[in-house]
């Protein structure tokens, strides 16, 4: 019998053939000091090896969530849509690799200084952008600043509101100079907004859609697709497909019906319900990818009644989470507890007490606040996520047995971000995983980030959220997040269903190396720079 240490090794030399980093000799003589007979190491090869990235073809992706509206301003970026092309046509300074660690992008390496009120990028002296310049500090410096000062209309504006300055000691060094330590700030800079371009006289150049990414683009409008083609000067690894064709199909079924027929290779997203059908089809294959990535009904903390912390817990209240994993999202999720912090997170607070279905309770706050029979509207959309209409429907249901009436408002998929979200005081939104809670808390739940989805303000979360930037001892810290979570499960303006799996399909002939970045779906939005064809 092997032991654990032995199939440690086996799984390694399967992870280094699959990425064509292993000789067909050096993988069976380092299988058999593992352990595995020569047949079954020749087997092993053969299956693994089959595996390798190989170039070539054509990657046709049916994307969700798509708007007419949307533009190349990485200020603004919010569909899938624009976050899987900008994965794919641009690039960053840092980047989540397929196991969830931190890796380099336009960065090579970069250091911070003791207290982290420092950090120092050394740029790849190879990154070129898709009309041939070369990737400057410059560029990198223009790209942060488009997102700071006080007339930037940025969504990452709060993430880089601790920088006071950036500069450059040569073409390849940039330094963040912060107003404070800030430990995360390495992976602050994967955020999919801070996309690095060319510098220009007013700032930086977006409108053109060029970029030093993977592929350029060859023709595309947005809401209908995309046609690009690699770039010759890509400066990492991948980009094996010669072509990037993205189609924008926001009907779950008709992207999904594209994928069974072959008209698409990889869909971004595929309809639960039908998630066992499809992983019965032997041409398919179902990434089922546990994530960071929120389920959220953001009630607006300003506007009545939601402004009354008593019918805001009313409303955490009457719902059923278990229910809704079981029901819409098939088990692909757990359950949330209103804090925006996941189990798949660092610094997680075990043990807090769980929300549970209350109806009851529910129903004693809503007198107390003087809104019995409480009478609401909630907006949603299937683009959200597939089964989100169905959720807030079941949520509807739910609430009934506290006396709360809700109607569910199925919006527009076209929009539904730049019409909805932000102005309607209650609806369901999906939030991509980030990689740290302060990344989260500062995007959505800091008093002044654009993104303050419920417009909650709480003086004490706020302090603490400072805190945590600056703590160093990771025990201290993860007390900070612990409160943070309490406050924002008691007081905050958000409710949380779930956290859920990134769900998406391919075709068998798509292959990768079997670890998928839990970011954003498409394995992080790289698919296109990552997978390949087999055959």
């Amino acid at each position: 019998m092997r032991n654990k240490k032995d199939l440690s090794l086996i799984d390694r030399l399967s992870h280094e053939a699959r990425l064509g980093r292993l000789s067909r000799r050096d993988f069976m003589r380092h299988s058999a000091a593992a352990g595995l007979t020569a047949a079954a190491a020749t087997g092993l090869w053969t299956s693994e090896a089959k595996a390798q990235p190989k170039s070539g073809g054509t990657f046709r992706v049916a994307i969700h969530d798509n708007n007419t509206s949307d533009t190349h301003n990485p200020g603004t970026y919010l569909s899938i849509q624009q976050i899987f092309l900008a994965h794919t046509h641009r690039a960053y300074l840092t980047l989540i690799n397929t196991d969830q660690t931190l890796g380099g992008d336009v960065a090579e390496d970069w250091s911070g200084s003791e207290d982290a009120s420092e950090w120092t990028f050394k740029l790849r002296d190879n990154v070129t952008f898709h009309d041939g310049r070369k990737c400057t500090a410059d560029d990198v410096i223009a790209s942060m600043n488009f997102h700071r000062g006080e007339a930037s209309t940025s969504a990452a504006k709060a993430l880089l509101a601790d920088v006071a300055d950036i500069t450059k000691t040569d073409d390849l060094t940039v330094v963040f100079t912060l107003t404070g330590p800030n430990a995360d700030l390495p992976w602050l800079m994967t955020d999919y907004h801070l996309t690095i371009q060319p510098a220009s006289e007013d700032g930086i150049e977006w409108r053109n859609g060029i970029g030093c990414g993977p592929y350029k683009i060859v023709d595309g409008e947005f809401g209908v697709g995309f046609k690009l083609e690699r770039h010759d000067g890509w400066h990492g690894e991948g980009a094996y497909f010669d072509a990037v064709e993205m189609i924008a199909i926001n009907d779950p079924n008709a992207r999904q019906t594209a994928l069974v027929t072959g008209d698409v290779d990889a869909v971004s997203a595929i309809d639960l319900k039908t998630m066992a059908l499809m992983q019965r089809n032997p041409q398919l294959i179902v990434d089922n990818v546990p994530s960071a990535s929120a389920i959220t009904m953001p009630m607006h903390t300003n506007t009545a009644p939601y402004d009354d912390v008593d019918v805001r817990m009313a409303l955490k209240l009457a719902m059923n989470r278990e229910e809704i994993v079981e029901k819409i999202a098939f088990g692909a999720g757990t359950a949330g507890n209103d804090f925006h912090h996941s189990p798949a997170q660092p610094y997680y607070p075990e043990g807090l007490d769980q929300l549970s279905y209350d109806p009851d309770q529910a129903r004693a706050l809503l007198k107390k606040a003087g809104h019995e029979n409480l009478k609401i509207n909630l907006s949603s959309a299937e683009s959200i996520f597939s089964g989100a209409v169905d959720m807030c429907v079941l949520y509807s249901e739910q609430a009934k047995a506290a006396g709360i009436d809700i109607t569910v408002v199925r919006e527009p998929n076209d929009g539904y971000y730049s019409d909805v979200w932000l102005k309607k005081p209650f609806c369901a939104v999906a939030w991509g995983a980030r990689p740290t809670p302060d990344v989260m808390y500062t995007l959505a739940y800091k008093a002044d980030a654009a993104w303050n989805e419920s417009f909650w303000v709480n003086e004490r979360f706020n302090e603490l959220l400072l805190q945590g930037k600056s703590e160093l001892d990771d025990a201290k810290r993860s007390e900070i997040y612990r409160e943070m979570a309490q406050i924002a499960r008691d007081d905050g303006g958000t409710i949380i269903p779930f956290f859920r799996n990134f769900v998406y399909g391919r075709r068998s002939n798509v292959q990768n190396t079997g670890e998928l970045a839990a970011s954003w779906e498409m394995d992080g939005c790289r698919a296109a720079s990552r997978w390949w064809f087999d055959g």
